[in-house]
């Protein structure tokens, strides 16, 4: 008769702590799915990759003949 109390509290203990483990189990994943998507909210696109990279280079272009236009200046004096 003790034996079967022992036991089945000991079942118990077991059944509860492999139900709370469970539940966090699926709470943090439930967590980790909520930051994958905030997460890829921030991605950049290929088109805004390539839309900036195509503004930096027009600046360097740009600040590239004024270079030239500044040396061609001091090569004529």
């Amino acid at each position: 008769m003790i034996w079967n109390i022992v036991l089945s509290a000991v079942l118990g203990l077991i059944s509860w702590v492999l139900k709370d483990k469970s539940d966090e189990l699926k709470r943090v994943t439930i967590l980790l799915n909520r930051t994958r998507e905030e997460v890829a909210k921030e991605y950049v696109t290929k088109v805004e990759v390539h839309a900036d990279i195509n503004r930096v280079l027009d600046r360097l272009d740009r600040l590239d003949e004024k270079l030239d236009r500044l040396m061609e200046g001091k090569h004529a004096k």
